[in-house]
């Protein structure tokens, strides 16, 4: 064999590896309802938080809501930079993905997010000045696995 054909086989094995774990990652995100928000308070020191997943857009959008006087909208106002983790704790899988949160007050997004039984949390419905949209933009993430981590740009 040749340098050129193992180079060659080695890229197609690397590529077939990236392929296999961005699809299980793509089912974890898929499957989990809640994820862990992590972001950087005050004192700079990180913050996690749970929080119910509402919809997703492959890897690179995350979107979630919360309240828009919560201490987690104060420090994405101060630093959108944040990570969202997935987890299966029955096949012990893991999924960090890195990226920037964006703040959303705008009635479209707010609407189009909605679910029924929020109005417990936001008694003023859809248009209350409590409820905000998270969205989050994914830039890398890192998959485990199998006493594997594999990153990877999203």
């Amino acid at each position: 064999m040749t340098n050129s054909n193992s180079l060659e086989n080695t890229s197609k094995m690397l590529s077939s590896h990236k392929e296999d774990v961005l699809k299980s990652a793509l089912t974890l995100v898929e499957n989990c309802n809640t994820v862990t928000l992590g972001t950087s308070g005050e004192d700079g020191y990180p913050n996690i938080k749970a929080m119910l997943k509402m919809e997703t857009e492959g890897l690179k959008t995350i979107w979630l809501s919360t309240n828009t006087s919560s201490k987690r909208v104060s420090q994405l106002m101060k630093n959108s930079k944040a990570c969202i983790y997935f987890n299966d704790e029955k096949s012990f899988r893991g999924l960090m993905l890195v990226g920037d949160m964006e703040v959303l007050t705008d009635s479209e997004t707010r609407k189009r997010l909605w679910r029924e039984g929020f109005e417990i949390y936001y008694p003023l419905g859809v248009s209350d000045p409590d409820y905000s949209v998270l969205k989050f933009t994914s830039r890398w993430g890192n998959y485990y696995h199998n006493l594997s981590n594999t990153n990877f740009e999203v």
